[in-house]
């Protein structure tokens, strides 16, 4: 039976619904038509070139991506502007662009803050920052580890649990440290260290920490700091969403997850010096 792009959509949406976003954020279908045919859809953190050229080879009729293509107000897509070259080769293609960015992040068992948190073999996890309205949705999450150990192994269980980068995994705090209780945000979870120190975190793990605050934070009793890549942060999300999606409309469509690394940074040098 054929399924058409809005059926995806509506069945994206009822697992990420838009209403969950922040007021500033951009979710949604950026491109398509809905009653067109649907037979397969990629996954990918970023609406970037690689990852169009990945869908044009594979012939995906529809890309979801994690981050927004257009985040600030437009007023056209020519196609001599890097984005609106990315919309019109979509077109082109006969594939569509939905977004599912902090209404993924936010929504409960399949969102970003979940896969993250299994990726990490956490348990007994719940929203770090819950929603006033309903304490299963919210901002990041706080679990357990199966068993305790110390802030380094519990770094390398990071390396080994997400995509390689440049970056690597950075960490503040004392290697020896006594890690059991993990806070983790996707992406730029910075401000929400408060709330794992209220959560008893031992250490938030999270993206694009800054200087200063990390630096303020370990002079002060509270959770060590782990740092890694925005884009392996939000990985975890991918095979998650695309399985529940091909659960979700009984196995009609077929899913694949970008083969593309698109953390920006390529190469890393002097570590340690």
């Amino acid at each position: 039976m054929t399924v058409t792009l809005g059926q995806v959509v509506a069945a994206l949406e009822a697992r990420y619904d838009p209403a969950l976003a922040e007021d500033w954020d951009a979710v949604g279908l950026v491109c398509g038509d809905p009653d067109e045919p649907v037979e397969r859809v990629l996954f990918a953190v970023d609406p970037v070139a690689a990852v169009v050229d990945e869908v044009v080879g594979t012939g995906a009729q529809l890309l979801v991506t994690h981050h927004p293509l257009f985040l600030t107000p437009v007023h056209g897509v020519p196609a001599d502007d890097p984005k609106g070259r990315l919309v019109h080769r979509l077109v082109r293609s006969g594939a569509g662009l939905f977004v599912a960015h902090t209404n993924a992040d936010r929504a409960p068992g399949s969102g970003v803050n979940d896969a993250l948190a299994a990726a990490l073999g956490l348990t007994g996890t719940g929203p770090l920052l819950p929603d006033a309205g309903d304490p299963r949705v919210g901002l990041g999450r706080v679990g357990r580890l199966p068993g305790p150990g110390t802030l380094a192994e519990f770094a390398d269980r990071v390396a080994d649990a997400l995509p390689g980068t440049v970056g690597g995994v950075r960490v503040a705090g004392d290697p020896g440290r006594r890690v059991e209780t993990v806070a983790v945000c996707g992406g730029s979870g910075g401000s929400l260290l408060p709330a794992a120190a209220a959560a008893g975190a031992d250490v938030l793990l999270t993206s694009d920490l800054r200087h200063h605050p990390v630096s303020e934070s370990q002079e002060v009793p509270g959770p060590a700091l782990c740092d890694v890549a925005h884009f392996a942060s939000e990985w975890p999300w991918l095979p998650i969403a695309a399985d529940v999606l091909a659960r979700d409309l009984s196995g009609r469509v077929e899913v694949a997850v970008s083969t593309r690394r698109t953390d920006p940074w390529t190469a890393h040098a002097g570590a340690g010096r």
